[in-house]
């Protein structure tokens, strides 16, 4: 695909709905939803908390305490906004609520009741529906086999081990929430770009078949859906001169009817937003730029136009979108046996050598222990680990090489009986060995990703009111 090109923005000015983002992941920076809030005037905070893998974790944690589920640090988030919601009108939409947003809003509304006033006062808008794990056997049992996209093979085969599945949902219950005068909307597993999306459909009013200005929303929400990694984080270009990450500015859409926006961030905030740091998220998990496919509509990211609108300030415009598919994408996450990761450091001279001897010892032991896994991978970190054999011939100079291996199996005593391997090296391998201050390796389970589709008419949302 080609960068997404420079041109003359439309003229004109009309009214500006101000999304803002302040969480692109679970553990992002704690401090951004409230500098977003305090930092300058918003309409909307955008919080985005999921990912696959998120939706699993949070499902054991439910399994553990029915409670639970969901993101606990959007309380803190909630907590330290509460100002602004009440006194300024900042509205708030969040995915937060994973696979319990019922749970969600009720600790939520236990954290307003207990700072009382206003708060107390709180309009709470859930959105369910995304969550198939318990209609899962009804379903298969209807002829829908939530096939792997990637291998075809039914989900039949692992039924027994599935731990979530989660349609993705688009914007429309997002925006009924809001009609509904809700001043926080929880949602589970909605798509990251709905959450941007949603406010701008709602302020002005975009129908289900205003494909483009859809189109725009979407776009804009996949520029601001990971955080500051459009306003200076985690850029590349030129990043040595990007000034201040250590008081980053996150991002904030400004958008208008026609379905033009600028990305911004607060004056006097570090970082930068630029074409450049605009289009490297751009290209962010984008798959085909032609069809970029929501349950909303499909986005021609080949249709992007960008240009610079003064400091910190990038128009973006001419944005064209498709009607959407009549399927929605299931992410099923299921249990896919055991694994461990240990490592151990070796110095110079000599290190990555060691580190290979290393590699073979440990190997020669499982072997001849009848050991059998799934998987063995072998990383040597700071000679080859990140760009493996285009890494070419490592420097025999290096000051140190880290091994890191582990074993992926069905077995968890196998798994476990690898963990009792990397010590023994320490006095019985190669030389010049450190770095298992860590101790023996932990066995974790695996929790294996499942991506699906599923028919949209059997996905039946609802907004309830708390």
């Amino acid at each position: 695909m080609s960068p997404p090109r420079e041109g003359t923005p439309p003229s004109g000015e009309g009214r500006v709905v101000r999304v803002a983002s302040g969480q692109g992941f679970w553990g992002d920076w704690l401090e951004a939803p409230r500098r977003q809030v305090e930092g300058g005037p918003i309409d909307y905070l955008m919080l985005d908390y999921l990912a696959e893998v998120t939706m699993s974790i949070l499902q054991k944690q439910k399994e553990r305490d029915p409670s639970l589920g969901y993101a606990r640090d959007f309380l803190g988030a909630i907590d330290s906004i509460l100002p602004a919601i009440t006194g300024r009108g900042v509205r708030v939409v969040a995915n937060a609520g994973g696979v319990n947003p019922r749970g969600c809003a009720a600790a939520v509304r236990a954290l307003a009741a207990d700072r009382g006033g206003a708060a107390g006062a709180l309009r709470i808008g859930v959105v369910t529906g995304d969550d198939l794990l318990p209609r899962l056997d009804t379903l298969l049992a209807g002829g829908h086999a939530l096939a792997n996209m990637e291998t075809g093979e039914p989900l039949a085969s692992i039924r027994d081990r599935v731990l979530s599945a989660n349609a993705y949902i688009g914007s429309t219950p997002i925006v009924e929430a809001l009609q509904r005068g809700t001043q926080i909307v929880i949602t589970g597993r909605s798509t990251d770009t709905a959450l941007t999306m949603a406010p701008l459909r709602h302020e002005f009013g975009w129908a289900a078949d205003a494909y483009d200005r859809l189109a725009a929303g979407i776009v804009a929400g996949h520029i601001i859906e990971c955080g500051a990694q459009c306003s200076g984080g985690n850029c590349l270009y030129d990043w040595r001169e990007i000034p201040d990450l250590g008081d980053v500015g996150y991002p904030i859409v400004q958008g208008q009817a026609d379905g033009t926006f600028v990305v911004t961030k607060h004056p006097g905030t570090g970082g930068v937003v630029s074409t450049q740091s605009v289009a490297e998220q751009l290209v962010y998990e984008m798959g085909d730029p032609a069809s970029y496919i929501t349950p909303d509509v499909i986005a021609d990211f080949t249709s992007i136009r960008l240009a610079p609108d003064g400091p910190d300030r990038v128009r973006v415009f001419g944005i064209v979108g498709r009607p959407p598919t009549p399927s929605l994408k299931v992410s099923i996450a299921y249990r896919a046996g055991y694994k461990a990761v240990g490592t151990l450091v070796y110095a110079w001279p000599d290190a990555y050598d060691k580190a290979r001897a290393a590699d073979q010892v440990i190997r020669e032991r499982l072997d001849r222990l009848g050991l059998r896994f799934d998987r063995v991978l072998t990383e040597f970190v700071g000679a080859s680990a990140t760009h493996g054999h285009l890494a070419g011939p490592p420097s025999p100079d290096l000051p140190e090489v880290q091994l890191r291996i582990g074993v992926r199996g069905t077995r968890r005593q196998d798994v476990e009986r690898f963990t009792r391997e990397l010590a023994p090296l320490v006095l019985n391998g190669p030389p010049s060995v450190t770095g298992f201050a860590g101790g023996r390796p932990k066995v974790e389970e695996v929790v294996a990703y499942w991506p699906a589709l599923i028919d949209k008419q059997v996905v039946t949302t609802a907004v309830e009111i708390q």
